[in-house]
């Protein structure tokens, strides 16, 4: 019988995965729990089970006033504890086995926070979903379930560990779905390259069931990021969404300039410039115009993960806003908000400098009065500049007419000492048309002498041909 107790107790420790010097203890605590119980018990007593023949024995000692041990070691095993120990061996064992599992199961998990499970789901209710783990369940609450996907019972999905409790039933595993962890442990699962610490995760922003955001880093100069978690034709990041139920993933490379970063996380919207104020630790975003409403996201949802992201608090402006903005910023009374007068219920504007509220009616004229005077200061630059064009072409002009004037005056000279000429030429032609009398008299004269050496010659040349005739 002895053996077979022996061999029983190893059998149940191989079955429950429990060590067999642990069970003769669980044994021996619930055989001296039962002999203090007994009347006449020692205060100060143990039992003792030899593990080859499953021998039983109670010894005790006296205590002093101290509440010391003195003495020898006294053999105090009653006649009939072997009964008693037949009839609570069995209970006992039962307990201590439940209680040796359960610590166990708490050993196991305790370690394993931040960690990633799969489980089936075996209830689904509005407070909670059950997960078969195995040998454990988890419980995953209403708050770190994915609304917008459901779960039905016997599906298979994988949570993340958010924590292990130590109750009177067991440990209590909590799991989730929604925390932005689970994202990261889906990437170290399908990319080698995030296991292995070449491409790191730096951040992740998430809004359970539409978006997520990441930031990825490689630590090889020959790795890029980017494609290393999308995959061949994107076969990696496919995974993590399918295990998401279709959510969007958007993978960002992160840098270390700020700027540069959180015009990155605003992606897909094109950022014109980023200023930054590392006092109030916001980012000012200029976006275009038609960029606006892609760069707030679906009811500011891609905003809001860019600002996780980065840590930085984003204001997103158009260039039309900034404009607007540096036009009116002399006005002190441009800035601040609206609000409800509690003693007449209108709404009054309040400045952002504490000053007091204005009515709407004020609120207009400020806004007219500036606006009229903006206005007249872009007329009065625009006709300055009109005159300034008009100026510069009667400038323009006035070299023409001064070259005009020299070019008249030349043309007057001209035509002057032409007209000199022709006076000159007509008093020679008056002179030659006009002789005087001396002058016809003596050219009469001198023609006539001519006229007789003409007749002399003649006569000269005449009378040797009329001699050589003869």
């Amino acid at each position: 019988m002895t053996n077979e107790m022996t061999m029983a107790l190893q059998a149940l420790a191989a079955d429950k995965g429990i060590e067999v010097d642990k069970l003769f203890g669980i044994v021996a605590n619930g055989l001296e729990s039962a002999y203090k119980r007994m009347p006449d018990a020692y205060e100060y007593s143990w039992v003792t089970i030899d593990p080859a023949t499953f021998d039983i024995r109670v010894f005790a000692q006296e205590l002093d006033e101290e509440g010391e041990p003195v003495g020898a070691e006294m053999d105090v095993t009653p006649e009939e504890f072997g009964r008693i120990a037949a009839t609570t061996t069995k209970q006992i064992l039962s307990q201590g086995i439940r209680e040796e599992e359960r610590e166990m199961k708490y050993t196991e998990y305790a370690g394993r926070e931040g960690d990633i499970v799969t489980g089936i789901v075996q209830h689904t209710d509005a407070r909670y979903t059950l997960l078969d783990l195995g040998r454990v369940e988890a419980l995953m609450p209403q708050s770190e379930q994915v609304t917008v996907a459901k779960s039905d019972n016997g599906a298979r999905i994988k949570a993340y560990i958010v924590e292990v409790r130590r109750t009177a039933k067991g440990p209590q595993i909590v799991v989730s779905r929604t925390h932005p962890g689970l994202i990261k442990r889906l990437f170290e699962l399908e990319v080698p390259e995030i296991a292995d610490g070449i491409v790191e995760i730096k951040a992740c922003s998430r809004e359970p069931g539409h978006r997520t955001k990441i930031s990825v880093h490689s630590n090889d100069q020959n790795i890029d990021p980017v494609g290393a978690c999308v995959g061949a034709r994107g076969s990696r990041v496919r995974m993590v969404v399918n295990e998401l139920a279709g959510e969007k993933v958007d993978i960002i490379p992160f840098s270390e300039d700020a700027r540069e970063f959180v015009a990155r996380a605003l992606s897909p919207a094109k950022v014109k410039a980023v200023n930054l104020d590392d006092e109030t630790g916001t980012a000012e975003v200029i976006v275009p115009d038609f960029q606006l409403s892609l760069a707030i996201g679906k009811e500011g949802q891609n905003a809001r993960l860019a600002h996780r992201l980065t840590g930085w608090r984003i204001d997103i402006k158009s260039e039309t806003q900034k404009a607007d903005e540096a036009k009116y910023a002399g006005d002190d009374w441009a800035q601040g908000e609206w609000i409800m007068d509690k003693e007449s219920g209108d709404q009054m504007w309040q400045p952002a400098d504490g000053s007091p509220a204005i009515t709407m009616e004020e609120w207009e004229r400020l806004t007219s009065e500036a606006e009229g005077a903006a206005n007249s200061d872009e007329a009065a630059k625009d006709s300055d500049d009109v005159v300034e064009a008009e100026a510069s072409p009667v400038e323009e002009t006035n070299e023409p007419a001064a070259e005009d004037e020299a070019s008249s005056e030349e043309t007057e000279e001209s035509e002057g000492s032409a007209e000199e000429a022709d006076t000159e030429d007509d008093g020679n032609e008056e002179a030659t048309e006009e002789p005087s009398e001396d002058e016809t008299e003596a050219t009469d004269v001198e023609d006539s002498d001519d006229a007789e050496e003409a007749e002399a010659s003649t006569d000269e040349e005449e009378k040797p041909i009329e001699e050589g005739a003869e």
